[in-house]
């Protein structure tokens, strides 16, 4: 039976953890979607932004007034402060539900392939790459205060009390826990498709192979049937006794000789 590598029609080593899988997916995709949802447009982010530049621990958002004040460019705004951010990850929150109803769709529909999850699982990882890195991200705005990591996310949540966003800071921190959730299940469904896309001679045997040995079949039992045994009528008592009956019948009567 030949044997050859197949990259789209290729079988899951393995089905149940492809199932299962999805539901916590699915309980993620929620929790992001809300979590997400609630921070737009500025629930905390500006917020965040003044007080760590109260504490000294970044830039602070008076540069944005001062440059036009002084009508001067706009500086670059650090990812982590920025509306980009929160539009982002509301845009992968949704983008993840509808993969994963689309995910669900295929795979009851049987043309989930691995190759298929291994792109999806790639793109998604690095979107909520993207995201961790965004939500931790660097500040090096102020050369006087930089930030390698935002300050609600390094530091407790009681720095942020005094200021009346110790809540805020919780969620934000539970946000970012959903979130590294997410890019490590999103991994997992990568790795996991990488190896079903590993070669493998029990998955390289070409689909058509079951079909050409019906085709087969079908092709004997249509041949003629000389030259091949003709099975034996089965003989019973009862039979034996009919062949007697019409043996002395025919020899009443002569004319059917």
């Amino acid at each position: 039976m030949a044997r050859t590598y197949r990259i789209l029609h290729r079988r899951w080593r393995a089905k149940k953890p492809l199932i299962w899988g999805m539901v916590p997916e699915l309980l993620g995709t929620v929790a992001v979607l809300v979590l997400f949802g609630v921070q737009q447009p500025d629930l905390f982010r500006t917020v965040f932004w003044n007080v760590g530049a109260q504490l000294g621990y970044n830039s602070s958002p008076v540069i944005l007034l001062y440059a036009y004040a002084n009508h001067r460019p706009l500086p670059t705004i650090p990812f982590v402060w920025s509306q980009t951010l929160t539009n982002f990850n509301v845009a992968i929150s949704i983008v993840s539900l509808f993969v994963l109803l689309g995910k669900l769709i295929m795979v009851i529909m049987k043309v989930y392939y691995p190759i298929l999850a291994l792109v999806i699982g790639l793109c998604q990882t690095a979107l909520y790459a993207v995201s961790v890195y965004g939500q931790m991200g660097p500040d090096y705005l102020d050369p006087e205060h930089p930030s390698s990591i935002a300050w609600y996310i390094r530091e407790s949540c009681d720095v942020a009390k005094a200021y009346g966003v110790g809540k805020h800071c919780a969620m934000a921190k539970g946000t970012l826990a959903v979130t590294v959730f997410m890019l490590a299940l999103y991994l997992a469904n990568t790795g996991f498709a990488a190896w079903a896309m590993w070669p493998n001679p029990e998955l390289d045997i070409p689909e058509d192979d079951d079909d050409d040995h019906v085709r087969d079949k079908e092709e004997v039992e249509m041949q003629p049937t000389e030259g091949r045994a003709t099975p034996a009528m089965p003989f019973t008592p009862r039979t034996q006794a009919f062949n007697t009956l019409d043996g002395g019948y025919n020899r009443k009567l002569p004319f059917r000789q």
